[in-house]
């Protein structure tokens, strides 16, 4: 019987209880167990202190997820202010090496909201924020809600690129989608495609061009509704597939 699929995951940082907590949400955990049919492995976000090329070397693909923090303006020319904030550079640097190696050894990349907007900065991209206030564009920040069902409910169709990796899993679309955020791809990261948009013009989904394997960003969640809603299914299966050849293909 063969070995599991490896995942890696970054981990995000929060201070709580005088203690540091190295920690990712678990939706996205079980979205890799229950569907993609993937181990996860929580990588703790102390770049300084490991070496990450030994995680690399034996995992099969790489899952950057979402996350109450944002990428530290700075990383994109930027100056800091409270509308970006919070922040949290410890996986700032963890998710750059993870993201920038992932590619260049053909990991299979799948990067899910921070992870999305992540993966564009790393290709020296772009983020604006409040997009809600910007003039012809929609409020894509969750509802107030107890209920994270509510919360996390499709609430807007994006398109989908004709021809592009996501079509291949989807289908044409449009699909519907839980696109919640308050950040969004400004300027488009070198060598990255558009593969879904909102009504509104926003960046909803992107790959990267020429990549040697599987790498696809998604703004909205799947994770959520990964076992119920089948393109969210679809697109967590695509990526258990592309780490399954990556097994097959390293031998």
């Amino acid at each position: 019987m063969s070995s599991p699929i490896l995942v890696a995951v970054p981990a995000d940082v929060h201070d709580h209880s005088n203690y540091r907590w190295h920690a990712s949400p678990d939706t996205y955990l079980k979205a890799l167990i229950r569907v993609a049919g993937a181990t996860p492995v929580i990588v703790p976000a102390l770049t300084d202190e490991m070496d990450l090329s030994v995680i690399l070397e034996r995992v099969d693909g790489v899952l950057t997820t979402g996350a109450a923090s944002n990428v530290h303006p700075e990383r994109f020319g930027v100056s800091p202010s409270p509308s970006f904030e919070p922040y949290d550079r410890d996986r700032d640097r963890l998710t750059e090496r993870l993201i920038g190696e992932s590619i260049e050894r053909g990991l299979p990349l799948l990067a899910i909201c921070r992870g999305h907007q992540e993966l564009n900065v790393a290709h020296h991209g772009t983020l604006a924020t409040e997009i809600q206030e910007i003039p012809g564009r929609m409020d894509h920040r969750a509802i107030t809600h107890e209920d994270q069902r509510e919360r996390y409910a499709t609430r807007h169709d994006v398109a989908v690129t004709e021809g592009g990796l996501l079509a291949s899993i989807v289908g044409p679309g449009p699909i519907r989608v839980n696109s919640l955020h308050r950040q969004a791809i400004d300027r488009l990261g070198d060598g990255l495609v558009v593969e879904a948009s909102a009504p509104d013009g926003t960046i909803e989904a992107v790959s990267v061009a020429g990549a040697k394997a599987f790498a696809l960003g998604l703004q909205w969640h799947p994770e959520f509704w990964a076992e119920s809603d089948a393109p969210s299914a679809a697109i967590f299966e695509a990526f258990g597939a592309a780490c399954r050849a990556y097994r097959e293909q390293r031998g």
